[in-house]
């Protein structure tokens, strides 16, 4: 592992992350990017946040994005906020909102 950026605490559910991120595990680091922008989806870009900031890490210790790929990229479930609404009949009904930590990993390519 070169660089390592996390997001914490974001406000998506893992379950809708992941499906982004599969898109780009293992892959170089610039087309990873581009294709984050064109993905129809409201997490690329958190994702495509995350990467840049692991790029910028590794560009502190002297690498250029062409010679990273993205080695290990992972969204785990962080804490749930339990929320409640009203339902029928008096009673109530409750409401998770699911958080993410988000980490990307990235390393040098091996020819």
């Amino acid at each position: 592992m070169i660089s390592r950026a996390k997001v914490r605490y974001s406000r998506v559910s893992p379950t809708k992350v992941r499906p982004v991120i599969d898109l780009i595990r293992g892959r170089k680091v610039l087309p990873s990017l581009a294709m984050l922008t064109h993905i129809n989806k409201g997490s690329s870009k958190m994702v495509a946040k995350a990467l840049s900031s692991a790029i910028s890490n590794a560009k502190q210790k002297g690498l250029s994005e062409d010679q990273l790929y993205i080695s290990k990229i992972t969204a785990d479930q962080g804490p749930s906020w339990k929320r409640y609404r009203a339902a029928a009949f008096g009673r109530a009904t409750g409401i998770i909102k699911r958080t993410t930590h988000l980490t990307v990993e990235l390393d040098l390519v091996t020819k």
